[in-house]
């Protein structure tokens, strides 16, 4: 059973009752302070007071309206697939909202999601219905609140934006412990304070989504070009045409030359069963040298990281760091950095174990204003997804500092889901015009600035 926790009381007031509830539900047994002192980056190690597991915003207004005034940190961690410790509480409280998981009621084309489900959850509550978020990520076992509170890419997002931006209402308990439900026209600020604003003003319990149809079948496009400018150039085409439902593709090592790269657009159409995509009419004007096509189900397609996912845990690699990168790159500057990145001896690693995702964004779907981009109609998402031996993750963290601040030199923007130190400084320069905005909702907010201390924002 969870262990209860001492901190030093003042006189008995309805706070010192609200704090009793809190230290009863605290569990401080080791082994879960040791799973909450650890996240999927396996980087950093911050131990926290203790782990909540709330079963309802009320526990959760609780722990914050007593963590706040004593100024303890108080991490929300929904999937725990952040990177460096962003879902992490050094001396602090993690909420472990896993409890929070339930999906539905599915109404007309929108869904109620608690923020510890995953969204391979939400995938199996909608689809009965013929419905799907507009935007997944890749990998569906992560959770909701965190996906929401970063953004959230995936190959939709050339149409449809950010994952985040299908949210039409939220249900939020803020930092200095108010429960509330706010949308773009019910405490608008907050609101739009939440959504890829990285967990700083307050912790999402519930969110309302919107849904689009989703397809049976769709058909899976990979297309081969042996040139970095012949790949963005079509990628750009796809991308503004927006002939495809799903756009993504990647960087991979060629086998047969010292350093060399190729590269692979994947695109995904809609598949109607007795009247498919015309291949035809969606390939004719590329210029790819050859394509590999296949037919899948659609649950299949979308949940297809699963499969490496139970790869990945059999062999242990799962468990290791990750000391992941991903930048926004400005579409002028794209195929320098990315070259020159790729070149790097510090990425060599890349060629063998690890994983370069490449695919173009239209910066005018990506609507949440708290969500930073490059300039220019198109960006391109450089994600750089290495895996490292224990202990041996240190070089490439610094590795990723280097790249950050050479592809910043030429307008690359991070996208926050990293393995990257990121001083105040430099998170000032990230939101740029939109930081006034945020220290504001942050003082308002969470005045005593116990949330999301993992990013580094306020140090």
């Amino acid at each position: 059973m969870p262990t209860a926790i001492s901190w030093e009381r003042a006189t008995v007031t309805s706070s010192d009752r609200v704090s009793a509830r809190c230290e009863e539900l605290l569990d401080t047994r080791p082994e879960t302070l040791r799973e909450a002192a650890r996240d999927f980056g396996g980087l950093v190690h911050a131990p926290p007071l203790g782990v909540l597991r709330p079963r309802s915003a009320a526990e959760i207004k609780d722990a914050l309206a007593y963590a706040g005034p004593r100024g303890i940190p108080v991490a929300a961690r929904s999937g725990g697939h952040s990177l460096y410790g962003q879902g992490q509480a050094d001396g602090g409280i993690v909420l472990d909202l896993g409890e929070l998981s339930a999906v539905g009621p599915v109404t007309g084309d929108r869904v109620e999601v608690r923020a510890g489900a995953l969204w391979r959850d939400v995938l199996a509550a909608t689809l009965p219905h013929g419905l799907a978020p507009p935007v997944l990520t890749d990998y569906l076992g992560a959770g909701v609140g965190g996906v929401l509170s970063a953004g959230g890419l995936g190959g939709a997002s050339h149409r449809h934006g950010l994952v985040a931006d299908s949210v039409l209402e939220l249900e939020v308990v803020t930092g200095a412990g108010e429960h509330l439900v706010c949308s773009p026209d019910r405490h608008g600020a907050l609101f739009h304070a939440v959504p890829a604003g990285l967990g700083q003003v307050a912790v999402i319990v519930r969110a309302t989504l919107r849904l689009a149809p989703a397809p049976a079948l769709v058909r899976r496009y990979c297309l081969y070009y042996p040139d970095l400018d012949g790949y963005l150039s079509d990628q750009h085409l796809l991308a503004t045409d927006r002939r495809f439902a799903y756009l993504e593709g990647q960087a991979r090592p060629l086998e047969d030359t010292a350093g060399g790269w190729h590269y692979m657009v994947e695109a995904v159409a809609a598949h109607q069963g007795p009247t498919p995509p015309d291949d035809t009419a969606l390939l004719a004007d590329l210029s790819f040298d050859s394509a590999e096509i296949t037919d899948l189900g659609y649950a299949e397609f979308a949940d297809r990281v699963a499969e490496d996912e139970e790869i990945l845990r059999a062999s242990g690699e799962w468990l290791h760091p990750h000391p992941w990168l991903n930048l926004l790159l400005p579409e002028d500057t794209a195929a320098s950095v990315v070259t020159d990145v790729l070149a790097d001896p510090a990425f060599t690693d890349l060629r063998e174990n690890g994983l370069v995702l490449l695919y173009p964004l239209l910066t005018r779907t990506l609507r949440a204003p708290l969500f930073r981009r490059p300039h220019g109609e198109v960006v391109l998402l450089l994600a750089l997804l290495r895996t490292a031996a224990p202990g041996a993750a240190d070089p490439m963290v610094a590795a990723n500092r280097t790249a950050f601040e050479y592809a910043r030199a030429k307008g690359a923007v991070a996208y926050p889901v990293n393995a990257l130190p990121m001083s105040p400084a430099d998170w000032r320069e990230h939101y740029g015009s939109q930081w006034g905005t945020l220290a504001e909702a942050k003082s308002v907010h969470d005045p005593h600035g116990v949330l999301g201390r993992g990013h580094g924002l306020w140090l």
